[in-house]
C-alpha cells in the first residue's frame, strides 16, 4: 500500500488541535504527526488539506439506516445485497469508517424488523465485507418480548458476526412508548396498521412480557462469554441503570431523561445519544433533548440513529452550542464510540492507529466530509468547487435552543 501524505490542514488530536499540520499514512496505519521532511517517502501520495479539517473517522455505534435501504417503503422491499452495498457508500462519503448497522430482532413486527429477514440482513453484511470501503459491523436489538429470537441470537453470536448486542422493550407505557397512543401512533404512522391492528400489537406486545428478565439475562450471559459489547435501550430511570449495570450491560442508549443519564454516568455507563436529536433541538418520541445531556457532561457519545450524514453536522454543533473544544466534541464520535465497543486500535489520530481519517471542509455553511480513508485506502472524495475552513465555533445550521424540551 502507498503512502499518503496529508499537509496544511488543521488536525484534531486527542488533546488538541494542530493548525496548518501534517500527517503520514503509511501501510494502513498513521505513521506520523508532522514529519520530518526526510521521514516522508518520496513516492508518497501529497494532498494539500489547506482548509480541511481531519480528523479520526467516525465511528457511529447505532444506526439503523440499512432498514430502509433495504424496506424504503412499508412492505416494499429491495434484494438485501444491493441494499447492502448501497448503505455501504452512504457511509464512506458521510466520514462513517465503523458503522454498527442496528438491527431489530422481534417476530411481531413487519418488514425488515422481523428475526428471518433481519438475521439474512446480518449475514449478508458479513459476506460483503470483502468488498466493503468502510468496516462494517453488526448491531442486534434483541426486543425483551420475543422469546422466538434468544435461540437466532445465540446462533449468531456463536458464529462471530455480531458485534454489539442491546436490549430494548417497546411495549407500552415506558421507554420510548410512554403512553397507549404514542405506541398506537408509531405503529400506525411506520408500519400503516389501522388503529385495531395497533391496539391488537399492543396487547400481544404486554403478554409477551413475561419471562423477558430471564431472557435478557441469558442472552447479556452469552454476550459477555463471547466479548461482545452490550447495551441497554430507551433507559427511562435510574433504577432502570441500576438494574442494568447489575446484569454487565456496558452502554445506556437514548436515555430518556437528564436524571437517568447522570445515574449511567455515576456508574462509568457511556449514554449513546442522536446525532438527529442535536440537530432538531428536539426529540422525535418527547424525550430530553441531547444537546442538554451534553452541556450537562452526561452523553458520552453520538450515533447517527436512522441518518448517517447528521454525525458529523451534530459532532460540529455540539462544540458550538455546548461551548466544548473541539477535540472534546469530536470525541463524542469517535475516540468515545471507540473506548465503548472496545475498538482500541481507531478513534484517534495517533501514530499506530489504524488510518481511519476523514477530512471535512465547510461548505456554504456546513461541515462536509470530502476525504474518507478507511484502512489507509481512499474510499470517498468528493471535489467541491468552493472550500472553507471549519472552525470550533464557526455558524453551524442548527435550530435555535430557545426552550428547554424533557421528557
Amino acid at each position: 500500500m502507498s503512502s499518503t501524505y496529508l499537509t496544511h490542514a488543521t488536525l484534531v488530536l486527542p488533546d488538541r488541535v494542530l493548525h496548518d499540520s501534517a500527517l503520514l499514512i503509511e501501510h494502513g496505519r498513521i505513521a506520523a504527526i508532522e514529519p520530518a521532511p526526510h521521514a516522508v517517502p518520496a513516492s508518497a501520495e501529497v494532498i494539500d488539506l489547506h482548509g480541511h479539517t481531519v480528523m479520526p473517522g467516525l465511528i457511529d455505534v447505532h444506526s439503523d439506516a440499512i432498514e430502509k435501504e433495504a424496506e424504503p417503503r412499508a412492505g416494499v422491499m429491495f434484494p438485501l445485497d444491493f441494499a447492502v452495498a448501497q448503505i455501504d457508500r452512504r457511509n464512506a462519503a458521510a466520514g462513517i469508517t465503523t458503522p454498527y448497522h442496528a438491527l431489530s430482532f422481534a417476530s411481531n413486527q413487519f418488514g425488515v424488523r422481523n428475526n428471518e429477514t433481519a438475521s439474512t440482513l446480518v449475514r449478508t453484511v458479513a459476506a460483503y465485507r470483502s468488498h466493503s470501503l468502510v468496516d462494517n459491523r453488526i448491531h442486534c436489538r434483541y426486543e425483551v418480548t420475543d422469546a422466538s429470537a434468544v435461540p437466532v441470537l445465540e446462533a449468531l453470536m456463536a458464529e462471530g458476526v455480531v458485534d454489539l448486542l442491546s436490549v430494548m422493550d417497546h411495549s407500552p407505557g415506558q421507554g420510548q412508548f410512554k403512553t397507549l397512543d404514542a405506541y398506537l401512533s408509531y405503529m400506525m404512522g411506520n408500519h400503516g396498521m389501522s388503529r385495531e391492528e395497533a391496539v391488537d400489537a399492543a396487547h400481544k406486545k404486554t403478554a409477551q412480557l413475561e419471562g423477558a428478565n430471564e431472557r435478557v439475562q441469558r442472552l447479556l450471559a452469552a454476550a459477555q462469554r463471547l466479548q461482545i459489547p452490550t447495551a441497554s435501550h430507551d433507559d427511562d430511570s435510574p433504577q432502570r441503570i441500576a438494574a442494568m449495570h447489575a446484569l454487565g450491560v456496558r452502554m445506556s442508549e437514548f436515555p430518556i431523561n437528564v436524571e437517568t443519564a447522570q445515574a449511567a454516568a455515576d456508574r462509568a455507563l457511556p449514554t449513546i445519544l442522536g446525532a438527529p436529536n442535536v440537530l432538531r433541538g428536539k426529540s422525535q418520541s418527547g424525550s430530553m433533548r441531547a444537546i442538554d445531556a451534553i452541556h450537562a457532561g452526561v452523553g458520552r457519545i453520538l450515533c447517527s440513529d436512522y441518518q448517517p450524514s447528521t454525525l458529523i453536522a451534530a459532532a460540529f454543533a455540539a462544540a458550538q452550542l455546548a461551548g466544548l473544544p473541539l477535540n472534546e466534541a469530536l470525541a463524542l464520535v469517535t475516540a468515545n464510540p471507540a473506548d465503548a465497543c472496545m475498538l482500541n486500535d481507531r478513534g484517534r489520530l495517533v501514530p499506530g492507529a489504524r488510518a481511519d481519517v476523514i477530512a471535512v471542509a465547510g461548505i456554504a455553511g456546513q461541515p462536509l466530509v470530502t476525504h474518507t480513508w478507511c484502512a489507509g485506502r481512499l474510499v470517498f472524495a468528493a471535489g467541491y468547487p468552493a472550500v472553507q475552513h471549519v472552525r470550533a465555533h464557526a455558524p453551524v445550521a442548527v435550530p435555535q435552543m430557545a426552550e428547554r424540551e424533557v421528557a
